[in-house]
């Protein structure tokens, strides 16, 4: 892995029954890391066109501070991605309050995006959730 925010993480991309799975892992703590990871998940969601979204945060690192977390939703708009049920699996279950402030931001801009502790948990709603 490289300096560049592109070069500090590496996501893995596979179907599965609901859509695509995107598990991301590497290092984060910056808007420039944590923005240039969406942008190739929703590369990826506009190439496959799945119906559905399950983003495993393996990475390792803290999220970006709230000012910064409304600055990925607002760009993410942008990436023709909103109109997909996302589920967000953060394996650092610490994380998750940081998170959250993220999902109710995507949330209130539009997306359909739950966070997750358990990946068993994200599939589940994707294919049975609430519409």
């Amino acid at each position: 892995m490289s300096g560049s925010p592109a070069g500090l993480f590496e996501i893995a991309f596979t179907p599965v029954d609901c859509g695509l799975r995107a598990c991301v892992t590497g290092i984060n703590g910056t808007l420039e890391t944590t923005l240039s990871y969406w942008r190739r998940i929703a590369a990826e969601a506009r190439r496959t066109d799945p119906v559905a979204l399950l983003v495993v945060d393996a990475i390792y690192g803290e999220p970006p501070p709230p000012e910064h977390l409304h600055e990925v939703v607002l760009a993410m708009r942008d990436e023709g991605i909103s109109h997909l049920r996302v589920a967000y699996v953060a394996e650092d279950v610490a994380q998750i309050p940081q998170i959250e402030l993220a999902v109710l931001m995507a949330n209130e801009n539009g997306f359909k995006v739950r966070i997750f502790s358990e990946e068993r948990e994200a599939l589940l709603w994707l294919r049975y959730g609430e519409q």
